[in-house]
């Protein structure tokens, strides 16, 4: 394990509540495409891995498939649970799943590379457990970030907030290009072939209120360094958080956040 992967088990341990009030929401947008996009129907055979809350997964069920999902976090296998009752729901840690070799029809994983510490290898491990000429299809944040998304992140940088060194980055050498050409790469790097990759755009509505809730909360990496600061430091970044929001608001009152998603899909 790596020590980026020990510091997202600790960043998410507990969290699936607050995930679920904040971030959640946002992250379900791409579900129909990604589902469609790994060719997801009647029986087919699917997993769906680090499921969160389970979106993702109630909506393949709906869909008529036999549906597994896992996740590192036991919070979110919790919330997971009960959102895809028809699902077997189970807590396990990429790159190491207890499934044997060509156990799915499709594999689905909805920004779960954006929390992986060798995200090669964990692609590779996707591939083993597909069928020979299953489909798999994933989503990761694109860079770089529409305006929207780098709300949070603009006010830490205006607050003159630095990284800790105990939030390590992805390694140099387990990072590739967050571009469509960067993802589909790294899918055939892995062994998939026939990869394609687009972009996704939408807008996301929140009130500012639940916006910063997540971040206060400890939820994703911004939330992390939010909890690092010092109490001064995060009223700070809450100052121009508020200030930078209104480029957002619309005339209900909710931020409107444009935001942008790459989503690939490949066959084994």
């Amino acid at each position: 394990m790596t020590a980026f992967d020990e510091y997202e088990r600790r960043a998410w341990s507990g969290r699936a509540d607050v995930f679920g009030g904040s971030f959640a929401k946002l992250c379900a947008y791409p579900a129909p495409q990604l589902l469609d996009a790994a060719a997801v129907g009647e029986g087919a055979r699917v997993l769906d891995v680090g499921t969160g809350t389970g979106t993702v997964a109630a909506a393949a069920c709906e869909r008529g498939a036999k549906v597994t999902a896992v996740d590192a976090e036991p919070s979110m296998v919790v919330l997971a649970g009960r959102a895809a009752p028809a699902a077997e729901v189970l807590t396990a840690v990429l790159p190491e799943l207890p499934f044997e070799d060509g156990t799915f029809d499709a594999v689905v994983g909805n920004f779960v590379l954006n929390h992986v510490g060798r995200p090669r290898v964990a692609l590779t491990e996707l591939r083993r457990v597909l069928r020979p000429g299953g489909r798999i299809a994933l989503t990761i944040w694109a860079a770089p970030a529409p305006a929207g998304q780098a709300l949070l992140g603009r006010a830490v940088e205006a607050a003159g907030v630095a990284r800790p060194s105990h939030l390590p980055p992805l390694a140099a050498e387990d990072d590739f290009p967050r571009d469509p050409g960067g993802l589909a790469g790294l899918m055939m790097s892995a062994g998939l072939r026939e990869t394609a990759c687009e972009t996704l755009y939408w807008d996301h509505r929140a009130s500012p209120e639940e916006w910063w809730s997540g971040p206060m909360a400890g939820v994703a990496f911004i939330g992390q360094l939010l909890l690092s600061q010092p109490e001064q430091t995060r009223a700070d970044v809450k100052r121009h958080f508020d200030r930078l929001s209104k480029e957002f608001l619309g005339e209900d009152g909710q931020l409107v956040l444009p935001h942008a998603a790459l989503l690939a899909s490949a066959c084994r």
